[in-house]
């Protein structure tokens, strides 16, 4: 008897649940999208989120790489008095460049992955909750590893740029300091902390990439799955879950990623023995203010992934709504 209302029970919720997933907005896959269309648009949409968050790259770099440490603000007003507004945008051209083909790469092991992972694993009898969020979290990892192999030679050049000043101005350009760096150091240069880029963002990508699933149906079981129905009531629901998982990532990712640029943006003057190492720049950053110069920008860095989050994410998702092709709703 009490085996019969554990069933019914298990049974019962069983049905509650299928009945919550069918009421969540539908997602747009791999196989749903007109991929000329979401390549084109996506590069157009990107292009301009980019340039809205790129101030505040700028600032983060330039935190990390100075010496004394130095407020987000005062850091701001020092660009700005020195460079004017142009300050701001040292080195975007570098990096738009890159962005783009980067961007593609990543969208698409990204969505690539997710699809193929999360019907394997739903066919391998895993729960719809539990494959979803190991979809992403595989997509996650696979869409950095690709994006890294260009987004590493952008980084080292555009934050190069961001930091000279009109004073210490030693690249006229991105493509006269690919050419430099790669006189110097060669393609080695250009690729200076990709192994420390795999290991901060692998990982990382897999943790946003499944907390922003996770989040989504937790804010959705709060709010009432029947809201999805509203475009205002999605994009909002979409845009927390990316900050809440951007700024947790953040956070965890900091002291890597500011080992990462300081590697990168270090200069070299001729010889082997002088180029930084991982030690050496974990000694130095140490030596400059104990494990607190490791989370030195996060202020900036905090709430440039949240609001890049919130904004990536959002113009992701209708970028994947824009690129549907016909009929894919019905």
């Amino acid at each position: 008897m009490s085996f019969g209302v554990v069933d019914m029970d298990e049974e019962g919720g069983a049905a509650v649940a299928a009945d919550e997933i069918r009421r969540l907005p539908a997602e747009v896959n791999w196989e749903m999208l007109d991929k000329s269309r979401f390549f084109v648009l996506g590069a157009a949409l990107f292009s301009g989120v980019s340039a809205a968050l790129y101030p505040a790259v700028v600032v983060k770099t330039h935190l990390r790489v100075a010496p004394p440490p130095q407020a987000a603000t005062a850091t701001a007003a020092a660009i700005l008095r020195r460079e004017g507004l142009r300050g701001f945008y040292r080195g975007f051209g570098a990096s738009l460049a890159g962005t783009v083909p980067a961007r593609a790469l990543y969208m698409a092991a990204l969505e690539a992955t997710k699809s193929s992972v999360g019907s394997a694993a739903v066919r391998l009898g895993v729960s719809e909750p539990a494959a979803s969020a190991a979809a992403s979290a595989a997509g996650g990892v696979s869409a950095a590893i690709a994006a890294q192999v260009v987004w590493t030679p952008v980084d080292v050049i555009s934050q190069r740029l961001m930091v000279q000043t009109s004073s210490t101005c030693r690249y006229r350009g991105g493509v006269d300091a690919f050419k430099k760096i790669l006189l110097a150091d060669g393609v080695r240069g250009l690729y200076r902390g990709f192994g420390l880029s795999i290991v901060t963002y692998a990982p990382s990508n897999a943790v946003w990439w499944a907390s922003y699933a996770m989040a989504q149906r937790f804010i959705w079981r709060i709010v009432g799955a029947e809201r999805s129905e509203s475009y205002p009531s999605l994009m909002a629901v979409q845009g927390a879950s990316a900050a809440l998982a951007g700024g947790a990532s953040a956070i965890v990712t900091m002291p890597l990623d500011t080992v990462k640029t300081r590697i990168q943006v270090m200069e070299t003057e001729g010889a082997a023995a002088a180029r930084p190492t991982l030690k050496s720049t974990v000694r130095g950053l140490l030596k400059e203010g104990g494990w607190a110069a490791c989370y030195r920008g996060l202020g900036p860095r905090w709430g440039s992934m949240s609001l890049s989050a919130a904004t990536m994410v959002t113009t992701y998702e209708f970028l994947k709504r824009l690129s549907a092709k016909e009929g894919s709703f019905d």
